[in-house]
């Protein structure tokens, strides 16, 4: 088995990295947070001093981090003490700019590389059913994908460098505006007299039917797998949602497309933020909804 360097052990990166453990990958890991490296650990991570030790003599090395300008850094720490053999994965929600700039870096070095960021939140994290949008060369792909395999269910190769990243925002951009407007039905559903149930029976088979109304429910007690039913603790936070939605308005302006649905979503879950909601799940969106309805 290859050894695995992998840096970013929070909510998501840990319980990836610990799926690897448990596939029987030796993997050496680092984050700046002790918390999170004595977690990371007690699943089996083997800890290592700094992020540039994490990498030595590793044959896959995977980040999981914040944005592209911490990906940026951390790749330019670590990527002259990486074996030339090497293969970097960038599994982060990053810009397509940064994600494309972090590539062009490594191939300076001669290290293949890949961005594949994910869709299934904490939880997939923890299941290994995680999906993985890949952009990088073909030979990359194919050596990277049994790795990825190991922490999700789906791995799709969508093109280019940059393209795992592109396919991200745009998915999330349906996601956090499909989300939106399941809510608000429901929630004119209430003021109209129609119970949850009916509300749900009816959509659930009709063309209003999406993953925002069948996977993840904003309403409790429809969908077992909704946070919905757990007090909106979240699966994915409303601050990841406005921060994918918001690198969806900036890579459309970057390339002058028009989404203005994408654009209006994000300008909702910003206001949803600022109630001091950003740690919720992004589904407790209804009850800022809900809020603005009451007049």
């Amino acid at each position: 088995m290859p050894k695995i360097g992998f840096i970013g052990l929070g909510n998501m990166g840990a319980p990836m990295a610990a799926n690897l453990v448990k596939a029987g990958e030796h993997v050496h890991g680092f984050d700046v947070v002790a918390a999170l490296r004595d977690a990371a650990a007690a699943n089996g991570v083997d800890i290592a001093a700094n992020a540039r030790s994490a990498v030595e003599n590793a044959e896959v090395v995977i980040t999981m981090l914040p944005a592209g300008q911490h990906v940026l850094s951390v790749w330019k720490d670590i990527l002259p003490v990486a074996n030339q053999g090497a293969l970097f994965i960038d599994c982060s929600t990053i810009d397509v700019a940064s994600a494309r700039e972090a590539h062009k870096l490594a191939a300076q070095q001669g290290i293949a590389t890949l961005d594949a960021p994910v869709s299934g939140g904490v939880g997939g994290a923890t299941a290994a059913t995680l999906t993985f949008m890949v952009g990088g060369t073909h030979h990359a792909f194919e050596r990277g994908k049994p790795v990825l395999e190991r922490m999700g269910k789906r791995v799709v190769h969508c093109g280019e460098a940059g393209n795992g990243q592109v396919a991200k925002i745009c998915n999330n951009m349906i996601l956090g505006a499909s989300m939106i407007a399941v809510s608000e039905a429901f929630v004119l559903g209430e003021k109209l007299g129609l119970s949850h149930q009916a509300m749900f029976d009816v959509v659930s088979a009709s063309s209003g039917q999406c993953w925002s109304l069948t996977n993840y429910c904003p309403v409790p007690g429809l969908v077992p797998t909704s946070p919905a039913n757990n007090g909106y603790k979240p699966g994915f936070a409303a601050a990841l949602m406005l921060k994918d939605l918001n690198l969806a308005r900036e890579a459309a302006a970057s390339v002058h497309a028009e989404t203005a649905i994408g654009t209006h979503a994000a300008d909702i879950y910003q206001e949803y933020a600022e109630t001091g909601s950003s740690g919720a799940d992004f589904s407790g969106i209804i009850n800022f909804v809900r809020a603005q309805s009451r007049a």
